[in-house]
């Protein structure tokens, strides 16, 4: 029995301008999406539907199959059903005979992989027809009649239970969808037969269709998503602001002076011993980057205006694949290169937008430990 991920990614979005390539926790939305299915027990293929190259090249590296979705479909008003029926089309023609599929939403970036596993085990037992994600609430929900009164929905208006004495609610988080691939052509809806919920954390529960909601999940992804070890294979750290504290003293003849910290010399020394390459970007032309990059025996490039083309050379030159560089920046001319690394990091005291796209924020500030705080993570033990 086959059972197949897909995740409708369109390129336009009127909310939120490229929204399924927008970063959570430092990683584009449809990324997140691919890396939940393929983690979750039971799913034999992830294939993502798109109708933009960008979205293309980002779910193909995550490792799922790309299926082209033609324009008539990729519209505002195009359903999701019709996506999914075109990609289980293309899937067919390529020869994977489909049984169950999980439809996944890539705006829901905090899917519990066990609990879309558990899903897709309830329809391949035969236990339900269609599964779909939703939290228990408890909420008095409420709806406006035309003339704007206030109608009681899942309760009595004029009776105010305890809790304790209420039975739950369940409340659909659009997150994801499991069902059997034959009663959905059949239905050409994701709802039919034997209906069954699959329970997830009310935390998890948010779908990003605004810039709110984008910015209250990136809030999230920096309380939830802690991961102890960056595992990556090379370090490359912006200068002032990450090496110092971002500020510099200038004596009478213009010589400029930084403060620097004594335990990320350390920290950098044992992640040259380690062999993990390590190198210093920077927009400054100043003799104390060149100085203190000799000092750590670190390569540098400085005076560089485009950090992005600078670090995919760099990388290039080495043999080192983008997504296994972690890049440690402060601010905002550190973004582009934040944005193609698997790693972007923030020390502590970055600047917000910095901290909004890194995907590790470090405890601590620049000039005061932080780079001996993300090689003390990326180091193994």
């Amino acid at each position: 029995m086959t059972t197949v991920a897909i995740i409708p990614a369109r390129g336009g979005s009127k909310g939120v301008p490229r929204k399924n390539v927008q970063r959570v926790g430092g990683v584009p939305l449809v990324e997140r999406a691919v890396r939940t299915a393929l983690a979750a027990e039971g799913v034999d293929l992830v294939a993502v539907s798109t109708d933009d190259a960008e979205i293309a090249a980002v779910a193909t590296a995550a490792g799922a199959v790309v299926i082209r979705r033609p324009a008539e479909i990729s519209g505002d008003t195009a359903s999701s059903e019709s996506a999914i029926l075109h990609a289980m089309d293309e899937l067919g023609a390529a020869g994977h005979d489909i049984d169950v599929v999980a439809f996944l939403q890539a705006t829901s970036p905090f899917i519990p992989s066990d609990a879309l596993a558990s899903a897709v085990r309830e329809v391949r037992e035969d236990r339900a027809d269609s599964v779909f994600s939703a939290f228990e609430t408890y909420g008095f929900l409420w709806a406006r009649t035309g003339d704007d009164a206030a109608v009681a929905l899942n309760h009595e208006a004029g009776h105010r239970p305890r809790r304790q004495d209420r039975e739950p609610h369940y409340l659909e988080t659009g997150a994801f969808y499991v069902f059997g691939a034959e009663g959905f052509r059949a239905a050409q809806h994701r709802f039919f037969g034997r209906i069954r919920i699959a329970e997830v954390p009310e935390w998890t529960a948010i779908e990003i269709d605004d810039a709110q909601q984008l910015e209250i999940a990136r809030a999230l992804a920096a309380l939830h998503e802690l991961p102890a070890r960056i595992p990556v294979q090379a370090v490359v750290t912006d200068f002032d602001g990450v090496h110092t504290d971002d500020t510099a003293s200038v004596d009478a003849d213009g010589v400029e002076r930084v403060r620097v910290s004594r335990e990320d010399g350390m920290g950098v020394a044992l992640l040259r011993r380690s062999g993990i390459p390590m190198l210093i970007l920077s927009t400054e032309v100043n003799a104390v980057v060149r100085a203190r990059a000799e000092k750590l025996k670190v390569p540098v490039l400085h005076g560089i205006d485009d950090k992005e083309s600078a670090l995919r050379g760099w990388a290039e030159e080495n043999g080192l694949a983008l997504a296994e560089i972690a890049y440690l920046g402060n601010d905002v001319n550190d973004l582009p290169a934040m944005r193609i690394v698997g790693w972007p990091i923030a020390v502590a005291d970055a600047h917000p937008r910095v901290r909004a796209e890194a995907r590790v924020v470090l405890s601590r500030r620049g000039g005061h430990g932080a780079v001996r705080e993300l090689i003390e993570r990326v180091l193994p033990g």
